[in-house]
């Protein structure tokens, strides 16, 4: 008894100090006047932002996994046979547009719209994109005014639902970064389907079929989203509605210039280290995907043709169970209240559980045995689902460590990955247009990329909405994906010499570029550590 006393007291204090969290949360949410239900201790409202996110997701990563694979496809494959340079270069300038509309997003969802209002306009303007994209066969003008069109779309829905999570909890009582990282995991649940389907489709169908996929699930979204607005209470409406909302968090505002202006500075190094890791990170559309397709051994048979026919099956399936498992919990707390918002959710799921079953079925009794290009980025999606509940649960109840040595730590493992490419791409010879290397090193660099990923995503949403003064958060936020937009142009602009660097030095060389590079960045911020959590003034 002696020894088993401590544990259950220690048991009891983690169970109070959950419940006081919930009391805390719980409070916030009716300050606000959103649905305060508690769904595994985060509110509804999360959830309900966490399927309106992936169903974009989806869109936006399925329509990106066949973007350079369909320009550097040939004429007779149904592509437009543009060379790998020509294919890096709108990526990047494409992606990177992505990332630098939310900061005008932000600024008019602050002034004029509020946030709901934004979501469903870009909600809107991004279906008629991919609807435009999925009619490239009878023009190329319609694919290039896809494009226009969902980068328009997207920056007013993108920095606005981020806010909007920020929003439904209050910035003490450390739910917030647990909660980031649950939206994460709808992030990346959509990126993963998107990728899977619509790049499957794309490559084995028809691209268009592939484009036109995209448009659909960002339709259901946009509907669903719609019907869900009573749930968040005043949260998103038009400025001028928002007088109680602010009189709740005038008190948070009331802080002296200096604290303000450093935690705005902290802001700005986070957002020079997303840089740093994302301009490595967003390799996996373009020159990650160019070794995949030129570089990697896709073509199986045998045994290991029927092991990979397994996994995959396993991999198509298992994490659809579990975002199902979510809705299921969802639906159970909220159905009888808000029916809709479950009604178009599950018309979602019905499509996405046939397509996937159809898929599985396809390939298992099929005879050709050739991974898709697109296959390897969903990597990142899939383990993004496996590992994001663990990390959300080690941040809230084992080990929070500073913001500054997460972003340290996502810095590294993306180093690491990019290490694993390098080794693996070692025996390339240099010039080589085409190799065999093993799948195996893709896999691996996808695991440690979302290693990494996991470490600074989240995290950088959650400080953002932390640290940044209220009335400009919608700003803030389009700040920081406009750090993305940089990182993804200069990561265009380097992908595009992927061609020139490994025909005077190598594949290997090339990628020890993004070994070192997020390296010595997280270096810097580990010295800097105790400085910058100075500057957070409180904030952890």
């Amino acid at each position: 008894m002696e020894i088993a006393l401590p544990y259950f007291e220690k048991q009891l204090l983690k169970k109070n100090m959950n419940f006081e969290k919930n009391a805390v949360l719980e409070t916030h949410l009716q300050k606000v006047g959103a649905e305060h239900v508690l769904v595994q201790g985060h509110p509804a409202g999360l959830f309900v932002l966490f399927f309106t996110e992936m169903w974009e997701r989806f869109s936006y990563y399925g329509m990106r996994a066949l973007l350079v694979n369909f320009l550097v496809s040939t004429i007779a494959q149904q592509g437009w046979g543009w060379t790998n340079s020509e294919a890096m270069k709108l990526y990047g300038l494409y992606t990177g547009m992505v990332f630098l509309t939310p900061l005008f997003g932000g600024i008019i969802a602050d002034r004029l719209t509020g946030y709901k209002k934004s979501i469903m306009v870009g909600a809107i303007i991004m279906t008629l994109g991919h609807i435009s994209m999925a009619l490239e066969g009878l023009n190329k003008s319609f694919f290039l005014a896809g494009l226009v069109l969902i980068v328009l779309g997207n920056g007013l829905f993108k920095p606005n639902i981020s806010s909007m999570v920020g929003k439904l909890y209050p910035d003490k009582g450390g739910k917030k970064d647990s909660g980031y990282t649950i939206f994460y995991m709808g992030i990346n649940g959509g990126a993963f389907l998107g990728m899977m389907l619509c790049g499957y489709i794309g490559e084995k169908i028809g691209w268009h079929y592939g484009f036109g996929l995209a448009g659909i699930f960002m339709f259901l979204g946009m509907l669903q989203f719609y019907f869900a607005q009573p749930i968040f209470g005043k949260i998103g409406n038009t400025p001028e509605r928002q007088e109680e909302t602010e009189e709740i968090t005038a008190g948070q505002e009331e802080n002296p210039k200096h604290i303000v202006r450093d935690r705005l500075l902290v802001i700005a190094i986070f957002m020079l280290s997303s840089i740093v890791f994302h301009l490595a990170f967003e390799q996996a559309g373009g020159s990650m995907t160019i070794f995949a397709k030129n570089y990697t051994q896709r073509v199986l048979s045998g045994e290991v043709a029927i092991l990979f026919k397994w996994f995959d099956a396993a991999l198509t399936v298992l994490p659809i169970v579990v975002i199902t498992g979510v809705l299921f919990v969802l639906a159970k707390k909220i159905i009888r209240k808000y029916p809709m918002i479950i009604i178009f959710s599950s018309i979602s799921f019905v499509i996405i559980w046939s397509l996937c079953l159809w898929k599985v079925y396809r390939e298992y009794y099929g005879m050709n045995s050739e991974v898709t290009v697109s296959w390897f980025p969903m990597l990142n999606s899939f383990f993004i689902i496996t590992l994001a509940t663990s990390f959300s649960k080690i941040w809230e109840k084992v080990w929070n460590p500073s913001g500054p040595i997460k972003f340290a730590m996502g810095l590294s493992l993306v180093g690491v990955g990019f290490a694993a490419l390098s080794i693996g791409s070692s025996e390339i010879p240099t010039g080589a247009k085409t190799a065999s290397v093993s799948m195996i090193w893709l896999v691996l660099a996808y695991f440690f990329h979302t290693v990494g990923e996991l470490c600074i995503g989240p995290v950088g949403l959650s400080y953002v909405s932390k640290l940044s003064p209220k009335k400009f958060l919608g700003l803030l936020f389009g700040f920081w994906f406009c750090a993305n937009a940089i990182a993804n142009f200069i990561g265009g602009f380097i992908g595009s010499y992927i061609d020139k660097i490994t025909e005077s030095h190598s594949m290997s060389y090339f990628f020890a570029v993004f070994t070192v590079i997020p390296m010595i960045a997280a270096v810097f911020l580990i010295l800097g550590n105790k400085k910058i959590k100075k500057m957070m003034h409180g904030i952890d």
